[in-house]
């Protein structure tokens, strides 16, 4: 068993090249079929575009964000929402400019990066 208090993980900056500003990751479970992390972003910080094999949930636990899908379908998110991304669904996700964001992720299969860099996440 594995207990993560509040405040006291152990985040670190992510490795290579998938976000955009400052990032800290907590992991929480890596499996083969499975990865858990607790993801904050601060102001403005987002995700690369990527997609997920088997789908990816997340659970928003502080601050204010965007989840943003290829197709346009641009959410805001805040904590105690929930966002489904479908297995292969391209998206990316992160805090608004004036607002950290944390969130729970829980990543299905493998999680396949791409190199694209969102530039300005407030934009419409």
């Amino acid at each position: 068993m594995r207990i993560l208090r509040s405040g006291k993980g152990s985040g670190q900056p992510p490795p290579g090249p998938t976000f955009t500003g400052d990032v800290l990751l907590t992991p929480v479970h890596r499996g083969d079929r499975v990865a858990v992390n607790s993801v904050t972003f601060l102001e403005g910080a987002r995700t690369f575009w990527h997609t997920h094999e088997h789908g990816q949930l997340l659970l928003v636990t502080a601050g204010t964000g965007w989840v943003v899908n290829e197709d346009g379908d641009r959410q805001r998110v805040e904590q105690g929402d929930l966002v489904w991304s479908e297995p292969g669904e391209r998206h990316w996700h992160g805090a608004v400019s004036a607002s950290d964001l944390t969130h729970l992720a829980v990543s299905l299969g493998l999680t396949s990066w791409h190199d694209e860099a969102v530039d300005d996440p407030d934009r419409p």
